[in-house]
């Protein structure tokens, strides 16, 4: 098993929440992380849409080898290897991309494409996705993670993305949400450190309650 799976596996069964640090600079990176994966977060994604993205990612991927590290809002195969070539073993998108799905694979990355439908889900699946960004959650309810989880394969990883807050994770965990992508309730552009930490605390505290339910 590639090691991007291997630490992907290591992190869904500890504690399953991807941190999107969407506007992360590089200057911010490398304290950021440190307050994260000291939280006993593993799973950072930089979204290319930030400044200097492929900056951070080398950087928190070169600080923080036990983490998977790697980009969100990748649209193209090209993106796929500008991150692998920073260092980066975690593809993220907000949209099932066939080609960047296989350029995750055929470089040993896990691979986490948006979807929606059960038909995204599965021509993702049959493409070599790793797990499913359910996204925007916020378009959905945990209703249709219970549906796709009728007829998808048993162990298929489901994340719901957008809007997710402490208070909101038990209803999709419930449903059958494998593990969730936290944004903007995490981190903001300005926040400092220890902020960051604090928040990463809150979300540990609540998915905790979950697992002891």
């Amino acid at each position: 098993m590639p090691p991007a799976l291997q630490k992907l596996d290591a992190a869904m069964a500890s504690l399953p929440l991807v941190a999107i640090l969407r506007g992360i600079t590089p200057a911010e990176a490398l304290d950021v992380g440190h307050a994260l994966t000291g939280a006993g977060w593993h799973l950072m994604e930089v979204p290319l849409n930030s400044p200097q993205p492929l900056h951070s990612i080398a950087t928190l991927a070169a600080a923080f080898p036990q983490a998977l590290v790697g980009a969100g809002t990748v649209l193209t195969a090209a993106q796929v290897r500008e991150v692998h070539a920073a260092g980066g073993q975690l593809i993220v998108s907000p949209h099932f991309n066939a080609a960047v799905v296989r350029e995750a694979v055929r470089l040993d990355m896990a691979c986490l494409p948006g979807v929606m439908t059960p038909s995204e889900a599965f021509a993702a699946l049959d493409a070599g996705a790793s797990g499913l960004k359910l996204f925007p959650a916020e378009m959905i309810t945990p209703a249709v993670v219970r549906a796709l989880r009728a007829v998808l394969p048993p162990a298929t990883r489901l994340l719901p993305v957008g809007g997710i807050t402490p208070d909101s994770m038990a209803a999709w965990q419930a449903a059958g949400a494998s593990g969730f992508g936290i944004g903007s309730a995490l981190y903001k552009p300005g926040m400092s450190a220890a902020q960051v930490g604090a928040s990463a605390m809150n979300f540990i505290a609540a998915y905790a309650g979950i697992m002891r339910a």
